[in-house]
């Protein structure tokens, strides 16, 4: 029996580390979401005493956030690896979305951020997630390693985000 396709949205370090096997990727669009530095990051990229900030998808009707639809090539090894970085504290809600691509929609495993959990951090200017960012760190490295090595993978796909842009002048490289 053939298990069916498993697709995910990578908006984020999903596009430059994975953490699956990868059977094809694609350019793709998702309506009705934002990529926003709006979930604390308390295990990865900070702690409790200093949480860092990780990008989420949050819901906003009228933004269009681009990305890569990635196809799994085991797709039951990948939801699990996935499922255990994403839902580390259950901040993201696991949701199927759908994805525009130049070859059609797919449906996809996206993960959104819980505006009612408490690592939901809420309507934080640039310059406050600058701020967090430049001096976070996590059990997998500097937040400012994050940062940048999101910018480099957007840029990478042609993918032009003007507040990750912005975020990059505010934020020296890790050292």
């Amino acid at each position: 029996m053939d298990t069916p396709d498993l697709w995910v949205f990578g908006y984020g370090s999903l596009i430059w580390s994975p953490g699956i096997d990868i059977a094809e990727s694609r350019p793709a669009r998702l309506r009705g979401y934002r990529r926003r530095f709006c979930m604390w990051s308390i295990h990865h990229r900070g702690s409790e005493e200093e949480p860092g900030l990780v990008l989420a998808l949050e819901e906003a009707p009228d933004a269009v956030c681009e990305g890569l639809a990635i196809r799994a090539a085991d797709p039951e090894a990948a939801l699990t690896a996935l499922r255990e970085r994403e839902l580390v504290s259950a901040a993201y809600h696991e949701k199927r979305l759908v994805l525009e691509t130049e070859q059609g929609d797919v449906e996809a495993v996206a993960y959104v951020i819980d505006p009612e959990h408490d690592q939901y951090a809420r309507d934080l200017t640039i310059e406050r997630q600058a701020e967090i960012i430049a001096r976070a760190r996590g059990g997998r490295g500097p937040n400012a390693e994050y940062l940048h090595n999101t910018a480099e993978a957007l840029r990478g796909q042609g993918i032009d985000d003007p507040d990750i842009v912005r975020l990059v002048g505010l934020v020296p490289p890790a050292s």
